[in-house]
């Protein structure tokens, strides 16, 4: 597998992911695809040798996994996990106000978004609405309008000369979309214009009317293989689509006997707080349906390892001195094993050793990074989920640059790269040290 055949698939996995609702119904779609069977968390199970199956939670989630042939609690599982979310600009319950004749919508900033590139872009709405059928029932269904509806100008310089001294933004005031012109006419009904959306979208649901919405804005230009040479991936959401998609194709791919299982979390950009997210219960309450609970589970966690996949920071050459001299990931240069002495990567010697050695095998190139000293770092699902299960751990992830940008830069050949380690990872026979 080359990055010429690997990322356009993941470009196109990208596209139709603008929400992470719409990134979880894109994976359960291919694993259907695949012939992995939809769970009902609300229904009893009956799994057992090669049995492949999924469960969403939310919509926003999902936890995928196949039976191996040996049993769980002697050979432990394999466990790739990433998160669904990406910072972003999402629209409030009560949006629509007017200004000087154009209507806008109101926007509340989700996770630690760089708020200076959202303006001057071409933006787009998508998400998850909850409507009233003709029938009287409530049903969930996703919308995304595609094409560019909003746009977030920026103030002219002639009328901010001192725009590059020390900018602050203020997102209530200065980051509102611009929506339409209303030239006059009555205000539109946001949720009308959702239930427009909704019925041109899904025909067959009989939708009389939109009761509540989680919507988003993203930006419309669709990720594509950029530099002189081709040497760069640019895109909304790597961060962390990329590590849900390379999860997944090394789930689908994979030829092993071990039993191996996907989790995509919710909410990691938001501390990870909620039934959904990393800290809920989703993960350990499927291992305990897969396992067994008690000994069983305790048993089968001593033998198993989860690889936490979400992007890390590339050194960027205009700004290099933000780097530790000695802990430099470049972009091309292969997935990076993270590195904090506080604990807010789950690394340690014997998880890198091990993913060492996977990626020596692989032929596959490794880096290392640890923060400057007097620099504090970013946060994964690999901490929560190792306290909260109980299980090693080692953090990992491709090299990026503009990391929560609505438009982020990787390595051309870093994805392929990171599936081909974490396709050897689930096809090891065994795990070194373990």
């Amino acid at each position: 597998m080359n990055a010429d055949t690997f990322n356009p698939d993941l470009l196109e996995y990208l596209r139709r992911s603008p929400t992470p609702f719409h990134a979880v119904a894109s994976m359960a779609q291919q694993l259907q695809a695949q012939g992995f069977t939809a769970l009902d968390e609300g229904a009893s199970w009956s799994v057992s040798h090669k049995d492949a199956g999924f469960i969403t939670r939310n919509d926003s989630s999902l936890c995928a996994f196949r039976i191996g042939s040996s049993p769980i609690s002697e050979t432990g599982l394999r466990i790739i996990g990433a998160h669904t979310d990406s910072p972003c600009l999402k629209i409030k319950p009560r949006p629509e106000f007017c200004r000087q004749g154009i209507l806008q919508l109101g926007v509340e900033v989700y996770g630690g978004a760089l708020l200076a590139p959202w303006f001057d872009r071409d933006l787009s709405l998508a998400g998850r609405v909850t409507c009233k059928t003709r029938e009287g029932k409530s049903i969930s269904v996703l919308i995304d309008f595609e094409k560019p509806i909003a746009t977030i100008p920026s103030l002219a310089i002639h009328l901010n000369r001192d725009i590059h001294k020390n900018r602050s933004i203020n997102p209530q005031k200065e980051l509102v979309p611009l929506l339409c012109d209303l030239a006059g006419e009555t205000e539109p009904d946001f949720r009308q214009m959702l239930a427009d959306q909704a019925r041109q979208q899904h025909p067959d649901a009989k939708i009389e009317a939109v009761i509540d919405f989680e919507i988003s804005c993203y930006d419309t230009q669709p990720g594509q293989q950029v530099g002189l040479n081709g040497d760069y991936l640019a895109s909304a959401r790597l961060d962390n689509l990329l590590s849900c998609y390379v999860g997944l194709r090394s789930l689908l791919d994979a030829d092993c006997d071990t039993t191996v299982l996907l989790i995509c979390n919710d909410h990691e950009e938001v501390g990870s707080v909620s039934a959904a997210g990393a800290q809920g219960p989703l993960l350990r309450s499927t291992l305990e349906r897969l396992c067994g609970a008690g000994e069983s589970l305790t048993r089968a966690l001593s033998h198993s390892l989860l690889v936490s996949t979400d992007n890390a920071h590339a050194v960027h050459p205009n700004y290099d001195d933000k780097h530790d001299p000695q802990h430099r990931p470049r972009l091309n240069g292969g997935p990076v094993i993270k590195f904090n002495a506080n604990q807010r990567y789950a690394t340690n010697s014997v998880t890198a050793a091990i993913f060492r050695d996977l990626c020596a095998k692989a032929k596959v190139p490794v880096q290392t990074i640890a923060m400057r000293s007097d620099m504090a770092c970013g946060s994964t699902i690999g901490p929560i989920t190792a306290s909260t299960v109980g299980i090693n751990t080692i953090d990992v992830g491709a090299p990026q640059l503009g990391m929560h940008s609505p438009r982020e830069t990787t390595g051309w050949h870093d994805p392929a790269w990171l599936y081909l380690a974490l396709k050897a990872f689930f096809e090891a026979p065994t795990l070194p040290g373990q």
